[in-house]
């Protein structure tokens, strides 16, 4: 019960509260462009990104928590059309990508892929190929640039 109380009372403030947020908000982005690709996080997705969350943060499991919940609070944002649509997630990426372009290194497109792997409808497939594209291009650019 405490631990369920502090995590939402972390969520709601975790500007104030949570060391780095934003960083871990970019990278929350990148997950749920994978994740709400196809409208729906399925069981192998909830699984994969468990892992991802864990293996990002290794010991720290009540961050690896609060990357999971912000990517299902973005996720959840979008399919309710709650002030976030899905293209408007790829400008948020692609603007905060350029105002700090070192978070462009925490796009990790194996990780990625991983989450791709768990995509069985070849259309859904071919979208998610398209965002990986767009952001290994992303990577690319901005790595050259600075």
């Amino acid at each position: 019960m405490f631990k369920n109380i502090k995590r939402t009372v972390k969520k709601m403030f975790r500007e104030i509260l949570v060391y780095h947020h934003s960083s871990m908000e970019y990278r929350a982005k990148i997950l749920t462009l994978m994740v709400s690709a196809n409208g729906e996080i399925c069981e192998c997705e909830k699984q994969k990104l468990e892992e991802i969350a864990h293996s990002i943060y290794g010991n720290d499991s009540e961050r690896a928590e609060i990357l999971i919940d912000t990517v299902y609070e973005y996720h959840t944002k979008i399919i309710t059309n709650n002030g976030l649509n899905f293209n408007h997630l790829i400008q948020l990426v692609e603007k905060e990508s350029k105002v700090v372009p070192r978070y462009v290194n925490k796009i990790d497109i194996p990780m990625l892929r991983e989450l791709y792997a768990c995509t069985k409808d070849e259309d859904d497939r071919r979208f998610q190929e398209h965002i990986l594209e767009f952001l290994e291009t992303l990577k690319e650019d901005m790595q050259k640039r600075f």
